[in-house]
């Protein structure tokens, strides 16, 4: 008989616990209301201890990742390849995002008067993308005030800036220094021994985050604009089903083989509507998928802020959703106006509290023909959208690493079967098991009769 597989009770498994967590979390924010919203600090808890711990994380794997490239011609071929294939894939997503409002017309029928609507609600977010700065304040923003101010302003590129400046500095130097790259993979383990010790806690912050949701917003309240959602959800499904389904596939890999793989990231994602708080576990297991350590360093916290691909088919599809709504003509030429212009307003929108709306509202002010106090139509139902949005971004980015580490030749193509085929070789020995035990239990009624 085949060795069993020991294996934990299905209870203590992650993704079990986040998947409970959220299921009480829902019926707890529809049942009291009003306790559930006093369970958000659970959720900001969790997401504040996660986003904690990414500064470190990225920078040790930067740094260990381009201190063992020695190559420096390598590093920027990589950096220029991921933002090639970010481009790409994004305008891929922004003009999914403009084809479906147009195929599906989610705003068609609302026949909402502008001059009805209280612009107060998303004043403060229309003030935040007045302030955006542009795309001279974005890169500015990039470089920090100190070394030290990186890792206190919650950014990622400011991190990322450094960690690789650090890095470069100690290929170059080489021999002398080993002892210090010692140090940081130290360090580093350290760090991400640290954030399975946070990623314990997810259910509760899970559990936190929507029963919070459900308690202020109400399920209710997804009814009147269920079609938007719905075509959100939609089009964002076939964008990953579709587009990143035959990346995975030219690349000699199975999407939903990589989705199962992940699950327990995704789930995160789903419980506090934020891809920043699955980022480092996510970082982790690519590298034990294959992808060499330099090439996620790279990709992955670059394409958090430059491959937003769930946020770029919302904006999009929330643009023309509002003019739709409004009765607002918009001609071909704003509309290829404001596909370039979404390209640009994404790349900044991560690490800023009501990120997609602050996007948003800097996108509409390029076509000023819809009123930006048509935003207050979709103010409740954003975060019901944010969980889709996270988790597209958090698939759109793994896959990319992925990409760019078989482009590179830096995949373990050995080491990504079998982390691919592990859930299947579980399936089929259970199965194997079941039929064995049935089996037995025939041989024992036959000696009976």
């Amino acid at each position: 008989m085949k060795q069993q597989i020991k294996r934990r009770p299905f209870y203590k498994v992650l993704y079990v616990q986040v998947i409970v967590a959220i299921a009480i979390g829902v019926l707890f924010g529809h049942c009291l209301p009003a306790d559930a919203v006093a369970m958000k600090p659970l959720g900001d808890a969790f997401i504040k201890l996660v986003r904690m711990i990414i500064g470190p994380v990225i920078f040790c794997t930067v740094v260990t990742g381009i201190a063992s490239m020695h190559d420096m011609r390598k590093v920027g071929r990589v950096g220029g390849k991921a933002l090639l294939y970010f481009e790409v894939v994004s305008t891929l997503a922004l003009a999914l995002g403009l084809l479906a409002a147009h195929v599906l017309k989610p705003g068609v029928g609302f026949n909402v008067d502008p001059a009805s609507l209280d612009g107060g609600a998303v004043a403060a977010y229309a003030a935040q993308a007045a302030h955006g700065e542009g795309l001279a304040g974005f890169f500015m923003h990039i470089i920090p005030e100190t070394f030290v101010g990186a890792f206190t302003q919650g950014d990622i590129l400011p991190v990322l800036l450094i960690a690789m400046l650090f890095g470069t500095a100690l290929a170059v130097m080489g021999e002398p220094a080993k002892p210090v790259v010692g140090l940081i993979e130290l360090l580093s383990k350290t760090f991400f021994r640290v954030v399975r010790m946070i990623t314990s806690l997810a259910p509760i912050g899970a559990f936190g985050a929507i029963a919070f949701t459900i308690g202020k917003y109400g399920i209710v309240s997804l009814l009147p604009m269920m079609k938007l959602i719905g075509t959100f959800y939609l089009t964002a499904f076939l964008f990953v089903a579709c587009g990143l389904g035959l990346i995975a596939r030219s690349c000699g890999f199975s999407l939903w083989r990589f989705v199962v793989y992940i699950k327990d990231e995704l789930l995160i994602v789903l419980g506090t509507s934020t891809s920043e708080a699955a980022l480092p576990q996510l970082m982790d297991k690519l590298e034990r998928l294959g992808c060499s350590r330099g090439i996620v360093g790279l990709v992955v916290p670059t394409g958090y802020s430059f491959n937003l691909d769930g946020t770029n088919i919302y904006m999009t599809l929330a643009v023309l959703f509002l003019a739709q709504a409004t009765n607002t003509h918009l001609t071909m030429a704003q509309e290829v106006t404001l596909l370039a212009v979404t390209m640009l307003t994404s790349k900044g929108s991560t690490g800023v509290t009501g990120a997609g709306f602050i996007t948003l509202a800097a996108s509409l002010s390029v076509v000023p023909t819809v009123p930006v106090t048509a935003m207050v139509l979709i103010l409740g139902i954003d975060r019901f959208m944010s969980e889709c949005r996270a988790l597209t971004n958090t698939m759109g980015n793994g896959v990319a690493s992925i990409v760019i580490a078989a482009w590179e030749k830096e995949l373990d193509r050995d080491m990504l079967r079998a982390a691919l085929a592990k859930p299947q070789r579980e399936t089929e020995t259970k199965r194997e098991e079941q039929k064995e035990v049935s089996q037995t239990r025939m041989r024992n009624e036959e000696q009976r009769t």
